[in-house]
């Protein structure tokens, strides 16, 4: 067993010290990812839980039991803490024998007081073992800026579109093109309009210069963009015509990707010719559930077809639902990118988010319902697999009426790309 010295010992803590100083200033989107969870989570450990602290809090809600032979009070032993990101801390506990779930879920509120929590969810990992996931605090103080659009395509960057903030402080983009499709769930009220135009304003240019292609289905009534329609390719805000709208998309990949097998290319590139095409989708359960059963089952094939195949020939989907059950989203497992705003119930989040993200701090059914909240939601970090708070950028009517008078697409300007009509009049002549 090596020994050292004291002066050997402060020296390793201080090139340790100034490594990670140096990581931090150097790379904090890498520091902020690898190094400070767990940097988080042993402070938290041996500042806010351990020893008296803990122990206190047991004794005080009234989980500690006097053993009968020693007279020593037991409490629920903390196992190891979790620090998925500034605010969240996952306490892995392991209760004592005769104590359940159920018992610390009745004694949720004076847990959530004595820890101090803004929110707490309470969720069995094995028998035994219970997690405690504690929310602190509302990161997101001021109304996040909205996207701003672009002053040219070449600007535009498909594969990071600018959604929000993260609770880092840094900015919150996911890619739509590359065969990625985006779900976004959320109750009535939490923000699912400012994810429909954060990315349209992202792409405004590439809209205007035919360089992508957007088909929307309304299915709100028209109540989302039924006024700004000019800005799409395709609209519908019915079920039976966004069944068509779909048909015709689904269509319009066919087409391309017999246009790069014939020109001998394996991918797409944005062009005119073959822009990038994406269609939206608010509210999709109207498309896969509340419609003709016939309607259904028609969409769900389509949209199933394009999710599929749609990344060699550049074709995506964005869907937003306020219900992400098996039922409304039979194809929710094809959706690669996945943000959850407020939700009604507790298995929402990990229903869109993977299993087990409530557990590790996406408690988005205790996002509270009002204006200081709204477009705070989760996503899972694609290296952790981690959930991180968000809040979505906020665009204003003002921001949407300027998006649509400087990108509007005119028909006459730009090259005709491939479409479903020119082939299925040639099939037809054959």
């Amino acid at each position: 067993m090596v020994e050292l010295g004291p002066v050997t010992t402060a020296g390793v803590l201080a090139g340790l010290g100034a490594a990670g100083l140096s990581w931090y200033r150097g790379h904090p989107s890498t520091f902020d990812r690898h190094a400070a969870p767990w940097l988080r989570a042993f402070r938290h450990r041996w500042v806010r839980y351990v020893g008296r602290r803990w122990r206190g809090i047991m004794i005080d809600c009234e989980f500690g039991r006097e053993n009968r032979r020693t007279g020593h009070v037991e409490v629920p032993r903390l196992l190891r803490v979790r620090s998925a990101s500034p605010s969240i801390d996952t306490l892995y506990v392991r209760i004592l024998r005769g104590q359940s779930v159920r018992r610390f879920q009745d004694a949720q509120d004076e847990l959530a007081m004595a820890l101090r929590a803004d929110a707490l969810g309470i969720t069995k990992v094995k028998p035994g073992v219970i997690a405690l996931t504690v929310v602190r605090g509302n990161p997101f103080t001021e109304i996040v800026a909205p996207a701003e659009i672009p002053a040219e395509a070449s600007d535009v960057d498909l594969s990071a579109l600018y959604m929000g903030e993260d609770e880092h402080g840094n900015d919150w983009t996911e890619p739509l093109i590359g065969g990625n499709h985006l779900l976004v769930c959320g109750a009535t009220g939490s923000g699912k309009d400012s994810l429909i135009w954060n990315p349209l304003l992202a792409m405004g240019p590439a809209i205007r210069d035919g360089l992508v292609q957007v088909d929307f289905l309304d299915l709100k009534g028209g109540m989302t963009a039924g006024s700004h329609r000019q800005l799409f390719h395709r609209y519908a805000d019915d079920p039976d015509d966004g069944l068509e709208v779909i048909e015709a998309f689904r269509n319009d990949m066919k087409a391309t990707q017999r246009h790069l097998a014939a020109e001998g290319l394996r991918n797409f590139t944005v062009s005119q010719q073959t822009p990038f095409r994406l269609l939206m989708i608010d509210e999709l359960a109207m498309m896969t559930a509340l419609g003709s059963s016939g309607t259904t089952r028609a969409a769900i094939k389509l949209m199933a077809e394009v999710m599929t195949q749609g990344r060699a020939p550049g074709f995506g989907i964005c869907s937003y639902v306020q219900e992400p059950t098996k039922d409304i989203v039979p194809v929710r497992d094809l959706f690669t990118r996945r943000v959850c705003l407020r939700t009604t119930a507790e298995n929402h989040a990990d229903m869109v988010l993977g299993e087990g993200m409530r557990q590790k701090g996406a408690l988005a059914d205790e996002i509270p319902a009002d204006a200081e909240h709204a477009g705070v939601g989760f996503r899972v970090d694609k290296y952790t697999r981690r959930p991180i708070r968000v809040r979505a950028g906020y665009p204003t009517d003002d921001d949407i009426t300027e998006l649509v008078r400087t990108c509007t697409p005119d028909p006459q300007s730009n090259v005709v790309p491939l479409h479903r009509d020119e082939d299925t009049d040639d099939e037809q002549a054959a």
